[in-house]
């Protein structure tokens, strides 16, 4: 059953879930600073509109879903676009060191095994003065927010593919060893606070000459 779920059920309530104006809306606040060499945590989102695509050189993603992974496929082509998007994961990517000049993240720190790991291959593939552009929802500032999300969460990385409610953002970004701007978060409009809470933003490698202007 849970197998059925995963492949049948997940990709279509991830697909849903990831296309509501109030999510699309926080995507528009950072796809498009991606610049130069990019790669994309779980490709499968869909970003492709919102990127600028005269000062991205070249689009790479992994995603695990090969039903995720098709749909981005054929959203490519129908754009007339071309990107190296492959099957993967992002605790073990399959690109060598300081490949990258953009590692793009939007809500998808909450659902891979290990976000420590995620974040410590982008630092792997990152230039020395490349960045981290993310946007993604996790453990919420407020109390009662957070004690619903201790509650509901046991189920709902069931029913929702692995996603958790309450892991840190900013926080897990700053003590892989990112150096990131102050952080900006607030709950979405007509979404349930357990659910609600994102955070987004820049982050870059610590010890990087963050006055040292990006490829582009």
């Amino acid at each position: 059953m849970s197998n059925w779920w995963d492949r049948n059920v997940v990709p279509r309530l991830i697909g849903c879930a990831c296309t509501q104006p109030a999510v699309m809306q926080d995507r528009a606040k950072v796809v498009p600073l991606a610049s130069g060499d990019v790669l994309e945590l779980g490709c499968g989102a869909p970003n492709l509109d919102y990127y600028d695509w005269n000062k991205v050189h070249s689009l790479s993603g992994v995603d695990p879903s090969p039903q995720l992974l098709a749909s981005a496929t054929r959203a490519l082509e129908s754009k007339g676009l071309t990107a190296n998007f492959m099957s993967g994961v992002a605790e073990a990517l399959p690109f060598a060191n300081a490949s990258f000049d953009t590692v793009v993240t939007t809500f998808t720190l909450c659902s891979v095994q290990d976000p420590h790991l995620a974040l410590l291959e982008a630092k792997r593939v990152l230039r020395p003065n490349g960045r981290l552009l993310f946007v993604e929802h996790g453990g919420a500032p407020d109390p009662s927010a957070a004690a619903w999300q201790n509650r509901i969460e046991p189920i709902w990385k069931r029913i929702a593919g692995g996603c958790h409610l309450t892991r840190p953002v900013t926080q897990a970004i700053s003590d892989a060893g990112f150096i990131c701007q102050p952080p900006q978060g607030h709950y979405m409009k007509r979404t349930p606070k357990w659910l609600g809470w994102v955070e987004w933003g820049e982050a870059r490698l610590a010890g990087a000459d963050v006055a040292s202007p990006n490829k582009s």
